[in-house]
């Protein structure tokens, strides 16, 4: 039985590589996947899904509007799909959560989420909401913190280190603005200590 997986974790815990990985190991065997992740990010320079450690692959783009089911579907019945990646899945949106869990359900195609639990104020994101409430299994993947503990959080900075404690919830960035950090230091950072 397919099965709709979440596996999250704080910025910098490798979970664009996992994806990236486990799409090479379908391949490897033959089978295809399809890859997605979020346009939202939409920075010169950056492949549709790459990671810190350089590994890239194309994929396809979802925003609020895409119906996933739909489109995964209709490739389906081109060509047999084995898998479903998707990157960056905290900005999927709840209707879109739902859509993943009925390709598992109904066309039998798991599908495996990656993405942040929380932003930057520790609120959780609407996908990862749903994705914590409806997901057959959840898997945290670890990120470290400075002093070795594990990264829970995602503090943003400003472009003097700073932390930034109020704005909107989505703001793209990669190491300028965002650092991983234990639950302990991410409040004492935002405390200004």
């Amino acid at each position: 039985m397919a099965k709709l997986y979440f596996y999250y974790a704080s910025m910098n815990a490798g979970k664009s590589s996992t994806l990236l990985q486990a799409a090479f190991n379908y391949g490897e065997r033959g089978m295809n996947v399809m890859l997605w992740t979020a346009a939202i990010d939409d920075r010169p320079g950056f492949g549709a899904i790459s990671s810190r450690i350089g590994l890239a692959g194309d994929a396809s783009r979802f925003d609020a509007t895409t119906d996933i089911e739909k489109a995964v579907l209709a490739q389906h019945t081109k060509t047999p799909l084995a898998c479903v990646l998707v990157d960056e899945a905290q900005f999927l949106s709840k209707e879109q959560v739902w859509q993943a869990a009925s390709l598992a359900d109904k066309a039998g195609i798991p599908v495996v989420c990656y993405g942040l639990r929380t932003d930057f104020q520790g609120e959780l994101f609407p996908g990862s909401a749903a994705l914590l409430g409806i997901a057959d299994s959840l898997v945290e993947l670890k990120g470290v913190c400075d002093c070795g503990r594990k990264a829970t959080m995602n503090l943003r900075v400003d472009e003097f280190g700073k932390a930034v404690v109020d704005g909107a919830q989505t703001e793209i960035g990669g190491d300028d603005r965002y650092i991983a950090m234990c639950r302990k230091h991410f409040n004492e950072a935002r405390a200004g200590r």
